[in-house]
């Protein structure tokens, strides 16, 4: 069992961080490994990466705003990706996003359901254009959707909700 730095940092993440404190194009692997072992780069995470490389935390920040594929907030429990790549978009992507938010109640620039169940996140291809439109769940893939199939995909990953006595 591998023990935790205060920050939540893994031991073995942190051995990496010292491994390649002084390598070149270093942040961005560190960054990386963050992101792999929580999920995302939060905060604090990135605060502990500033205080553990000797690399200012605006340059961090930086980094990880400058990148889209870095993620900031703590992804639902259910990864939604919405394809607007070009045969995407012209059938109809757009909309199967704008739906999808809506569904969840995402406000502008939220990508996490309140409830913790969803995120969502436009890509720009799948490499499924001859499904398109096309999203996916956790990695499995629909197409060819219209937008009133969205809610029946969502509601399929929905955690049910227990009766209370």
């Amino acid at each position: 069992m591998s023990g935790t730095h205060a920050s939540g940092f893994s031991r073995e993440l942190i051995a990496f961080i010292n491994e390649w404190r002084s390598k070149p194009g270093n942040l961005i692997m560190i960054l990386h490994k963050v992101q792999e072992e929580q999920g995302f780069v939060s905060k604090e995470a990135a605060g502990e990466v500033a205080e553990l490389t000797g690399i200012p935390l605006a340059k961090v920040f930086g980094v990880m705003s400058f990148y889209h594929f870095f993620k900031t907030e703590k992804p639902g429990k259910n990864r939604m990706s919405v394809c607007l790549g070009t045969a995407c978009y012209l059938k109809g992507g757009q909309d199967l996003y704008d739906e999808a938010r809506s569904i969840l109640g995402l406000k502008e620039g939220e990508i996490t359901s309140s409830d913790g169940e969803f995120s969502i996140e436009p890509v720009r291809c799948i490499g499924c254009c001859g499904l398109s439109p096309v999203i996916t769940v956790n990695g499995e893939v629909y197409g060819k959707l219209v937008k009133s199939q969205i809610k029946g995909i969502i509601d399929k990953y929905r955690t049910p909700v227990r009766a209370t006595a």
